[in-house]
This record gives C-alpha cells, sequence and structure tokens, in this order.
C-alpha cells in the first residue's frame, strides 16, 4: 500500500526553497506562464513525464507542480555528508551509472510507495530542439508496476537557457503546459507500454507545439 503524499518535512522544504529562489528566478527572470497547474493531483503517487531540453528543467518542472517531484541523481551525490540528507529530503534518489534503466525503476518505485510525485524525461537526455525523438519505456513500465497516472507536460524555451560557449542562463521566456492525466498500461507487455508511452508523447508535443 502506498502513502498519500510525500513525508511532511520534505513538502515544507519544497515550498521554503521554492519560494524563496526557485519561484522568483523562474517568474521574474524567465517571465514564467503556466497553464494547467488545476490538473496536477496533490494526493497520490504520481509520475510526472516531459520533454527535457536544459539542466534547469528538474527545478523549473518540480516548481511549477504545487508538490514536491522526486528526479533521479547519480549515486555519488549521496556519499557527500550533509548533502545526502538535503537531496534526500527534496526527494532525489540514487541512481548507478551504467545501470541507470534497472536502478531507476526500483528506485521511482520505492519514492512511488512513499506518495512521492517522480518525474521522469521521456527522452531519457536533453534535445536541441524540446521535442522527444526517441521515447523510452522506463516510465509506462513504471507506471504499469505501480498502478499510478502520468502527468504529461510540456517544457517550452528551456533549450535557450544555455547558449554554446555560456555557463550563465539567459533570461529566455518559458512557458509550462500541464495535461491531463493519462492512466497507467493495463500490463507490462511491450505493445501496452509502447501504446500509454506514445499517448503521452502526443500529449506533450500537442502542448508543446501552442508555444508561448
Amino acid at each position: 500500500m502506498t502513502q498519500d503524499r510525500e513525508p511532511v518535512a520534505s513538502f515544507f522544504l519544497y515550498h521554503a526553497l521554492k519560494w524563496s529562489v526557485v519561484s522568483p528566478m523562474l517568474h521574474v527572470y524567465f517571465r514564467a506562464r503556466i497553464y494547467g497547474a488545476e490538473n496536477v493531483p496533490q494526493l497520490g503517487p504520481l509520475l510526472v513525464v516531459s520533454n527535457h531540453a536544459s539542466d534547469f528543467d528538474p527545478p523549473i518542472l518540480s516548481s511549477c507542480m504545487r508538490r514536491p517531484v522526486a528526479f533521479m541523481a547519480k549515486e555519488e551525490l549521496f556519499q557527500v555528508p550533509v548533502l545526502k540528507q538535503a537531496i534526500e529530503l527534496y526527494g532525489a534518489y540514487p541512481v548507478k551509472r551504467g545501470a541507470a534503466d534497472r536502478s531507476a525503476i526500483r528506485e521511482a518505485l520505492k519514492s512511488l510507495e512513499l506518495g512521492w510525485a517522480v518525474g521522469l524525461f521521456l527522452g531519457g537526455t536533453r534535445t536541441p530542439d524540446g521535442r522527444i525523438h526517441e521515447p523510452k519505456l522506463g516510465a509506462a513500465m513504471i507506471a504499469s508496476k505501480a498502478q499510478v497516472p502520468l502527468l504529461p507536460v510540456s517544457l517550452w524555451g528551456t533549450e535557450k537557457i544555455i547558449s554554446k560557449g555560456s555557463i550563465f542562463p539567459k533570461a529566455v521566456p518559458i512557458t509550462v503546459r500541464i495535461g491531463n492525466a493519462i492512466a497507467p498500461p493495463i500490463s507490462s507487455k511491450r505493445e501496452d507500454l509502447e501504446g500509454v508511452t506514445q499517448e503521452c508523447v502526443a500529449a506533450i508535443h500537442s502542448l508543446h507545439d501552442l508555444g508561448r
């Protein structure tokens, strides 16, 4: 049985960081527009899936959800004292290099059992145009095993935050569009996983095509 939501301490840390750091930068510096926030379930485990074009995507995505979102982080970060406790409290879970798929699925399932919303990028890596060209089946597999809904989200404009040769983020306009939840696959058969994955990709691309 899963919990209704993430631990209380994590919830308060999320809001403290959101309103003191992430939200001001998102709304003032990036002039963000957010649509569909009312579509985010505030209770129960949830799998948030989106496109991916920038290292800034995880905090942007999490900030727009009105609840903490757990993302994977490399295992080495969990060996650093104090940092380990901080990122665990914020929802990060460790993934071993070279075994990312199996490790990510196992750790994501643990987070969902604890009532977290878990964030995954459907393409698995950043793309220069913000589109999902080669979607992975990991998110659908996790949703199938945990029987939790998938929430499609489009991140528009984040590919322009860091330009080639620059280390400072540019003040580019960003738009986040949150779609309607999609039911998990009815089984872990490949055709069911592929069907739900393509449904998520289509929803994200449809939102992304709306632009600013």
